[in-house]
């Protein structure tokens, strides 16, 4: 309680120290001055320069606020400050003095000047060290040597921090960047001691043992190239986010210390499309996202939330999704933004239907479907049910009710499809662009990779079999994948909604792809161990209907391109109509009959393309 009340009065007693700094300066400069250190017959004389000393010294002070500053923080430009307001202090007292024809002497007004500048800097440069041995004599048992990759502003701010808590868990002991400048000088007190190549030859040097990754921004192939080196020491690796959420954040700084994630891996830059500018056909339109609290449709529904649809309805038969996505929406956006939740299934026509009659909706993205390969080879029956009959559901009843726009989530392995689930999405992009060709709604398709931290996605478990001390489990060494973003996946969907025309499938430049066993050694190593040594990889074998290579496009399709040179058109391919509704119509009997075998020898009839293993 006392030591809270002292906090309070702190400012106070800082002033008090700079009233009896600056008195004392002038009283020995005034005594040096006269070689006497009494002042008597100078009384008058004195007591008036005295007086006109402190109004000048008080006023000067206040007015430059040096008593809202926290000391124990200080920087150069506080010191600054503090010097700046003394001179300018001392300047007013002499020319106050002399208008008032107060002649205490010129050696005076120097000796007063220096002194009292150089009193009151040493005082708070006292105080200043004081709290920084203070904080470097934090107890360091519990704390972890710690590498700091960047000498700039978001390692300044990092360092800052850790020096302020005793509670954080890390002890900064060095620093790396690859400025030639930097190194060798200093930054809060560490040296940077060399540069990113080095950084496997430092760990060992000064026994590090967690690297902060604090380069706030950078391309990401430079990124890579740094975190590839850090993989390569086995040491834990921590990144911070942007200056910008750094300084947001209502956080503290350490807290927004995050894990590498498989983003920071992927090499390349995040690609970013212009939905504000392709997104029109969303403003002031109402939009219905199927699935729409899974991983894709929650984020769609995020992105379609900031182009000001006239009502937003998120339609999942999963009512914890829905209801998570409706909070979140609800907290974002208040009143301000119009949207519903609707639980229902896409097997159920009749209920759709209702929606579509009552609601006038011009826009749908349908990325409801059951999407987990092993899963679906067991239970073929559901993958067709919900994702053949499903999307047929909702194409006929967009084409009835003269939906705008239908786009139709994909995936890549639709192309040369080797499992149930792969098939049933390929049938789902030929019943759309089979619709397209008789119907006044534009039907499109939108196919792309693996998603990042997709619900059913690899990375998350990767992540919990870290975790959990392993083993990492992986289908095969040689198994490959394209990846890309929850947030790119969903740009390249409303982007492709705006170029659509009718019966595309659009296709994202993805880069290259990435081996999967090189992502969980990476991952294990940047968590701090090494593998096969601390956490085991277990090669488990390719599940049912699984494929060691991804493609994005058949070599039927070709490609063409659209303005944005990162997405592409694959071109349609032709099937005979008679003979597909009639398979459809069998492969709808089989569906309700949960004939397991009949079902695969229909796909295999409708889908040329499926090798099924």
């Amino acid at each position: 309680m006392l030591y809270n009340k002292l906090k309070r009065l702190r400012k106070y007693l800082l002033f008090f120290c700079d009233f009896v700094i600056w008195n004392f300066s002038f009283y020995f400069s005034f005594a040096i001055n006269r070689n006497c250190f009494s002042l008597k017959g100078y009384e008058p004389e004195f007591l008036k320069s005295l007086i006109i000393l402190n109004i000048c010294f008080a006023s000067v002070f206040i007015l430059f606020r040096l008593y809202d500053k926290i000391w124990r923080y200080a920087d150069i430009e506080d010191f600054f400050y503090v010097g700046l307001a003394s001179v300018i202090a001392n300047f007013i007292f002499c020319a106050c003095t002399l208008a008032f024809d107060i002649h205490i002497g010129i050696r005076t007004f120097v000796l007063q000047a220096i002194l009292s500048t150089f009193a009151m800097f040493m005082f708070r440069f006292i105080y200043r060290i004081d709290r920084i041995i203070e904080r470097r004599n934090f107890p360091n048992k519990a704390k972890r040597r710690m590498l700091v990759v960047g000498a700039g502003e978001a390692a300044l701010l990092m360092l800052s921090e850790f020096s302020k808590s005793p509670n954080n868990s890390y002890i900064p002991v060095c620093l790396v960047d690859d400025d030639n400048e930097k190194i060798g000088r200093r930054i809060s007190g560490l040296k940077v001691v060399g540069s990113t190549s080095e950084i496997p030859y430092i760990c060992e040097k000064y026994d590090i043992e967690v690297i902060l990754f604090a380069i706030a921004a950078l391309p990401m192939p430079e990124k890579k190239r740094i975190l590839d080196i850090c993989a390569r020491t086995n040491l834990e690796v921590k990144i911070v986010p942007n200056i910008y959420n750094l300084v947001t954040s209502s956080k503290p700084v350490t807290d927004e210390i995050r894990q590498v994630e498989v983003e920071d891996l992927l090499g390349r830059e995040p690609v970013i499309f212009e939905t504000d500018k392709y997104g029109q056909y969303i403003h002031d339109n109402v939009v219905l996202v199927t699935g729409g609290g899974g991983s894709i449709g929650s984020e769609l529904c995020r992105q379609i939330a900031k182009l000001s649809p006239k009502n937003l309805i998120i339609l999942d038969i999963y009512e914890n999704n829905a209801y998570e996505i409706q909070q979140e929406l609800i907290r974002e956006y208040g009143n301000s933004l119009n949207f519903e939740v609707q639980i229902a299934s896409v097997r159920d026509k009749a209920k759709i239907e209702k929606i579509l009659k009552e609601k006038n909706i011009d826009v749908i993205f349908h990325a409801a479907a059951h999407k987990h390969v092993p899963l679906m080879e067991y239970n073929p029956e559901e993958a067709v049910k919900n994702n053949v009959f499903g999307t047929l559901n909702m194409v006929s009843l967009a084409d009835k009710y003269n939906v705008k726009n239908f786009v139709l989530i994909s995936t890549d392995k639709a192309v040369n499809p080797t499992s149930v689930m792969g098939a049933t999405k390929r049938i789902c992009e030929m019943i759309i662009q089979s619709m397209d060709k008789t119907s006044k709604t534009n039907f499109v398709a939108v196919r792309f990779g693996n998603v990042l931290g997709s619900n059913g996605s690899v990375i998350p478990l990767f992540k919990e079999q870290i975790k959990n001390g392993g083993p990492v489990t992986v289908t095969h060494p040689e198994i490959i994948r394209y990846f890309m973003t929850i947030s790119e996946a969903v740009s390249l969907v409303l982007t492709a909604g705006g170029f659509a025309k009718g019966g595309e499938i659009f296709v994202l430049d993805m880069g290259e792809p990435i081996k999967i066993r090189d992502l969980a050694e990476n991952l294990i190593r940047l968590s701090g161990f090494v593998p096969n040594r601390d956490i085991k990889i277990k090669y488990t074998g390719l599940r049912p209907g699984e494929k060691l290579f991804e493609e994005l496009l058949m070599n039927e399709e070709g490609m063409q391109k659209t303005k944005n040179k990162k997405i592409y058109i694959g071109n349609s391919i032709k099937f005979n109509q008679d003979e597909f509704n009639e398979q459809l119509a069998l492969l709808h009997k089989y569906s309700q009959l949960n004939d397991k075998n009949m079902i695969e020898k229909t796909l295999l009839k409708i889908v040329s393309t499926f090798k099924h293993k």
